[in-house]
């Protein structure tokens, strides 16, 4: 296997499973896709599949990544689903909505993960003593970890 170095130049080829033991990156590139400058040594653990959608009417994507639909299941229930699944379904996600851009109402969100390949976001509070419910919102934002 060739060894690839690291000069001031940069690096003159690809590290493949190779493990690198220096604790600090600087501005490191994965995939060509450039992450923060970082430094410590605690490890990255970025994000695996996100979307920003529109909740109401025809639901509609705006802008993702690892996502390839969003399944609308009923009034504010969804069902995200990712281009590449992950390992398996014991991910974790952040879910937020903000319900009517005019009025400035933010509701609630929650994130079930439901299969390796997707996962279920309610927006709105299932809540008999207040009264609210379920209900479609305007901006939906998802984050997925693994």
């Amino acid at each position: 296997m060739p060894v690839s170095t690291i000069g001031s130049a940069g690096l003159t080829s690809p590290l493949t499973g190779m493990t690198i033991s220096s604790p600090t990156l600087t501005t490191p590139n994965i995939n060509s896709a450039q992450v923060a400058t970082v430094s410590g040594t605690a490890p990255l653990y970025m994000a695996r599949a996100w979307v920003n959608f529109n909740g109401t009417g025809t639901v509609a994507i705006r802008a993702s990544g690892n996502v390839t639909s969003i399944t609308d299941n009923g009034t504010g229930d969804y069902t995200v689903n990712f281009t590449t699944a992950m390992s398996d379904a014991n991910y974790s996600g952040l879910a937020t909505c903000r319900r009517a851009t005019i009025y400035k109402v933010y509701g609630n969100a929650t994130l079930l993960p439901t299969s390796a390949s997707a996962a279920q976001v309610c927006t709105g509070v299932e809540d008999t003593y207040s009264g609210e419910s379920m209900h479609d919102s305007e901006w939906v934002s998802v984050a997925i970890f693994r």
